[in-house]
């Protein structure tokens, strides 16, 4: 996430808080103790394609939607541009741009997180405190919300719950003082995430509830800095990024309840922030987590088992770097009959990462690809 400035209504009201860290809360109940582990070895494995430079738009989110036709789209948000990028996910061409600046129906401000469920497009706007929804291919905007409750909401994940009837989970990265990066009292951490129920009714309109927030408030295992979160439906779990490196850049697993687990991903698997979360399923019901570690020169991307959550092994690129957003499209198409993950990087360009060869540099389950 990398700390960025807040703007919008809410914000006179952050710079009358407190600009000191907030006092421990009483003690926590132990957590699952981390065991150090040894450097990971970093396997090399190149881009299957960098798309062209747009250092602009700074981009930060990626979804994928595929039509009707077979084609797929490989969706960026721009936070500078207050836009969609759209790029042909095979080769990288940028295709088109979507939005504008503003506050009306398609325009943004400060797009972040970014979600496709069927041909729903969820967009996260940070400085509109909202959740933007659209109908693809031609992004009809029909509703929006969480514009009454959310402060400064980052990543977004969707849930199917019934037919017809979604949740969305947007994580909620509110800051206090003079730079808004002071972590809130521990009690209002409990808010770091904030559940909407969704339902589209026979004409297409946007029906949404809120269905209420959750997070640990404890010193040493609260949600202190969070944007990127997913889950797995199958295992009742997610898992949120807390981006914080003052403390312990980590991923945190929670029941999809709300409740934190007390496990987390040890904190010596990642050397800056904890970024994009995507999960790679296969069709024994295993699979693996894959995490960012938003590094540079070179971003480096961890794989964790599916079921235990136990390292499986690290790659880098050739020139990915500083990687926000990741994408997990394990769909097979033409040119990536395996699979494909997508990343951002730099803040400029996406790149392309064969699933085939992830598999065979890590040795992983060869039926994930097939």
């Amino acid at each position: 996430m990398r700390i960025r400035l807040l703007a919008g209504a809410s914000a006179a009201l952050f710079l009358a808080a407190c600009s000191t860290l907030p006092q421990p809360a009483p003690s926590a109940p132990p957590a699952a103790a981390a065991t150090p582990a040894a450097a990971p070895t970093v396997h090399g494995i190149a881009e299957a394609w960098v798309s062209a430079e747009t250092p602009a738009e700074e981009l930060d989110s990626l979804a994928t939607w595929t039509g009707e036709d077979g084609g797929t789209w490989l969706i960026a948000t721009g936070k500078s541009s207050h836009r969609l990028v759209v790029y042909d996910a095979e080769t990288g061409r940028q295709l088109r741009t979507f939005g504008s600046e503003g506050s009306g129906p398609g325009q943004f401000n400060r797009p972040n997180g970014i979600a496709v469920y069927g041909d729903h497009l969820f967009v996260v706007e940070r400085d509109n405190h909202r959740v933007q929804v659209f109908t693809l291919p031609d992004f009809t905007a029909i509703g929006s919300f969480g514009d009454d409750i959310l402060r400064s909401p980052y990543g977004i994940w969707i849930n199917e719950t019934e037919p017809e009837e979604l949740e969305a989970y947007v994580t909620d990265s509110f800051m206090y003082g003079k730079k808004y990066d002071v972590v809130p009292p521990w009690d209002e951490l409990g808010q770091r995430v904030r559940r909407f129920r969704v339902q589209f009714d026979q004409a297409g309109r946007l029906r949404a509830n809120y269905g209420g927030a959750f997070g640990d408030t404890h010193e040493q295992t609260a949600l202190r800095m969070v944007e990127s979160i997913a889950g797995d439906p199958a295992n009742d779990r997610l898992l949120i990024a807390d981006e914080d490196t003052r403390h312990a850049s980590t991923l945190r697993e929670y029941s999809f309840s709300g409740r934190y687990t007390g496990h987390s991903l040890p904190q010596d698997a990642f050397g800056a922030e904890a970024e994009g979360v995507a999960l790679w399923t296969c069709p024994d019901g295993g699979g693996y987590w894959i995490a960012v570690d938003q590094l540079a020169p070179l971003t480096i991307f961890h794989l964790f088992d599916r079921l235990t959550l136990e390292p499986r092994g690290s790659f880098e690129g050739n020139v990915t770097a500083h990687t926000d957003g990741v994408a997990l499209h394990a769909i097979a198409t033409p040119r990536f009959p395996g699979g494909v993950l997508y990343a951002v990087h730099d803040d400029k360009s996406v790149a392309a990462f064969d699933l085939r060869d992830v598999v065979a540099t890590l040795g992983l389950a060869t039926d994930c690809v097939h």
